[in-house]
């Protein structure tokens, strides 16, 4: 019994001990990242981040595409690069994706239209709030009145 948990155990440490490669958060199969050569092309890659964190993925749906691992997010951040090499302004490519997924594409939705209540409600809802908890404080801290025998009650009789 003694050498087949030895076994176990020596197994284990074999394991543990044999180099295997580190897979990031992207995974493995994805592109290694280009380091930008100049200035134009870090400004290209500032400008492509920029967008990236402006678009939402659409498999993670709460990350940005600039975030994400996914391969969809990957192949739409290229695409923001190859439209920002082409000359379109940032409003373009964001109108781009837009026209192709809908407002919802996007992290932070245009204040306009009905976007306008996810914007407004939040602070009128704090603000009502703290105008509930200040008239339920004052009326908790409100003095008593005393009711005086003169001012028209009448005594009741003692049995």
């Amino acid at each position: 019994m003694t050498s087949r948990v030895l076994g176990v155990v020596l197994g284990a440490a074999v394991i543990a001990l044999v180099p295997t490669p580190r897979l990031t958060a992207q995974g493995a199969n994805l592109p290694p990242v280009i380091q930008p050569r100049n200035a134009a092309d870090s400004l290209l890659e500032s400008r492509t981040t920029e967008l990236a964190r402006e678009l939402r993925c659409p498999v993670c749906q709460g990350l940005s595409i600039q975030d994400s691992p996914s391969e969809l997010s990957q192949q739409m951040r290229a695409l923001v690069k190859e439209q920002i090499v082409s000359g379109k302004s940032d409003e373009d490519v964001l109108a781009y994706f837009v026209s192709k997924y809908g407002e919802w594409i996007l992290l932070a939705p245009e204040a306009r239209g009905f976007n306008l209540v996810a914007y407004l409600l939040p602070p009128l809802l704090l603000v009502a709030g703290a105008v509930g908890v200040w008239m339920l404080v004052k009326s908790w801290t409100r003095q008593p009145q005393v009711v005086s025998a003169s001012s028209g009650a009448e005594a009741l009789p003692e049995d």
